[in-house]
């Protein structure tokens, strides 16, 4: 017999407005999976791997903000979704997690499936709770029922992130034919709202006056969506103060007039390195992912550092913070808009030599890339410039992810890019770029390596493979970012033990999952191919683009070599 209670999960997760819930099919979370797959309001998808589940539900979590369920039995089955859960709660991805585990009295007692569940996910969750496992008063009802709005409030709390909750099932867990099922009506479910933080109007202008004690203010973006609201706010400033605004690729600035992306290249200018240094250093968003640019802000100890987010932490990521500031970035530069004054000279001066070196950083990509050679380098590149309107682009980590950010995006389209920078691993890449793209109707390319593109090709076992997906795959056969950081290159041991060199190529992996292949043996014919490739008509394609490691490594050792000569 079902127990109502935990039929009623699933009712009160779409009383919370959660839409969408992953499967994972197994035998203890039989009466949780019955829960949600007979709902009318939730859309369900069944995938075998709990590993590539978990990063499809971060994918379909990610795309719209927005809580999505994930429900697994019980053992190791529970611990493969831990990579994913560790990621959407560096990324702050709202996840509801349900675990289906054997009743207390029956762990370590050598039972099958059975590991110790509760709490396995502590240390990377917002919240972490044991369901009842029985119900023969009232009161472990309502404790059962508020316990699950409870942790769905949790998922999109001041903290957005993954919330776990255990649910110990003793058998019988299949209903017999004759039982009825049903959900309970009249639930009652506790609902929370979210608040942008306001300020009065004499504390607005007492911090922007303290802002302009400063000369030279940078505003530096982590990983972020930001909204069109807030670019526009961006722009304002730029224009009335002339404040530079400094981002990697996923930060998604690109949309302002005078963005800073390049800062991989400005940075080698080792002669007028001072020229750079903020002394009032602004920050919002999640993680940056230029090593040079961190490495340069902890080395330069500024002056100031104001971190602004209605998160309750100290994050101190240049090791220069000064000062927390409990404000949704919208909300601050909207007070920086409205009560800024004109720029100072050093502010202006600043401002205009970031701006140039940009220009002139991009100018020299654009003459780098007039000699063609098939190496991933260049395959990235007409990648970048050839990306269509309104896309969303994924990238896996690696060197997918630093060579974009490298080259950055065409100003000539408006573009969404997504990466796992909460973690930064290659496990989950595909599978997070195919949940996210069930729930777009834009197109959606991931730019993956081969290391990333094997390890999670069971991102792709199943039967939601969205038609409007793209993979780019750069396959050297190995683990190519090896041959191109300081350390690994110098060893004889390089081969066989980091570049872990594999002979596959993606053409059975398009066959068995019934994508369209496309394979290019020369660069030259690559503009060709990508406009066949984003085609609608195309569908569901993987378009392969194999190069040879010691080409790629003598081309980016090159280019990083005519990047630092730009300067001198």
């Amino acid at each position: 017999m079902i127990i109502q209670p935990i039929i009623n999960i699933a009712e009160i997760c779409a009383l919370h407005g959660i839409e969408q819930a992953v499967i994972c099919p197994g035998s203890r979370s039989a009466p949780l999976t019955l829960a949600f797959a007979r709902h009318p309001k939730i859309k369900t998808f069944v995938i075998p791997d709990e590993r590539s589940a978990g990063f499809i539900g971060l994918g379909l979590a990610q795309s719209r903000q927005k809580a999505v369920a994930i429900i697994c039995t019980s053992g190791t089955a529970v611990a493969n979704l831990y990579p994913s859960i560790i990621e959407a709660y560096y990324q702050r991805v709202p996840i509801l997690i349900l675990t289906a585990d054997r009743p207390p009295e029956w762990i370590d007692q050598q039972d099958g499936q059975t590991i110790r569940q509760k709490n396995i996910f502590q240390n990377h969750v917002v919240g972490s709770l044991q369901f009842p496992v029985s119900f023969d008063h009232e009161d472990a009802v309502w404790h059962a029922e508020k316990m699950i709005s409870q942790a769905i409030i949790q998922t999109s709390g001041k903290i957005q992130g993954p919330v776990h909750v255990n649910v110990p099932i003793r058998e019988p867990f299949y209903p017999s034919p004759e039982e009825e099922f049903h959900y309970s009506t009249e639930l009652k479910i506790i609902k929370s709202s979210n608040f942008k933080t306001e300020v009065k109007e004499t504390l607005a202008r007492d911090l922007v006056k303290e802002i302009t004690n400063h000369e030279k203010v940078m505003v530096l973006v982590g990983q972020s969506q930001i909204s069109e609201e807030l670019k526009t706010i961006l722009g304002n400033i730029q224009k009335k103060l002339k404040w530079i605004v400094v981002g990697d690729i996923t930060a998604n600035i690109d949309g302002l007039n005078h963005p800073i992306t390049k800062h991989d290249i400005i940075l080698k200018d080792h002669v007028d390195i001072e020229h750079y240094k903020p002394d009032l250093l602004i920050t919002f968003g999640q993680s940056v992912l230029s090593k040079t640019l961190k490495n340069y802000l902890r080395g330069e100890h500024i002056a100031e550092h104001w971190s602004i987010g209605i998160e309750n932490d100290s994050t101190d990521s240049f090791k220069s913070l000064t000062r927390k500031i409990n404000l949704d970035a919208e909300v601050f530069f909207q007070i920086v808009e409205e009560y800024g004054s004109v720029s100072n000279n050093k502010q202006i001066a600043f401002f205009n030599h970031w701006t140039k070196k940009e220009l002139q950083a991009n100018a020299f990509i654009e003459e780098f890339f007039k000699i063609e050679n098939h190496s991933e380098l260049h395959a990235v590149y007409k990648l970048m410039q050839q990306l269509p309107h309104n896309c969303h682009l994924h990238l896996a980590n690696s060197m997918p992810v630093r060579y974009a950010n490298l080259l950055g995006i065409s100003n000539k389209v408006k573009v969404a890019v997504w990466s796992n920078r909460g973690t930064s691993g290659i496990d989950g890449c595909l599978s997070t770029c195919v949940g996210h793209t069930i729930n777009s109707t834009s197109l959606n390319i991931l730019l993956t390596g081969d290391m990333a593109f094997f390890y999670d090709r069971n991102g792709l076992w199943h039967n939601y493979i969205p038609k409007n997906l793209r993979i780019v795959l750069l396959n050297n056969h190995g683990g190519g970012i090896f041959r191109l950081i300081n350390g690994p290159k110098q060893l004889e041991e390089l081969e066989e033990y980091f570049e872990t060199k594999q002979h596959l190529n993606a053409a059975n992996t398009a066959r068995d999952f019934g994508m369209k292949y496309f394979s290019l043996k020369n660069i030259e014919f690559l503009p060709e191919l990508l406009n066949q490739f984003f085609k609608v008509e195309a569908g569901p394609s993987i378009l392969e683009i194999e190069t040879d490691p010691s080409i790629n490594q003598k081309v980016f050792e090159e280019f990083n070599h005519k990047t630092a000569q730009l300067w001198n």
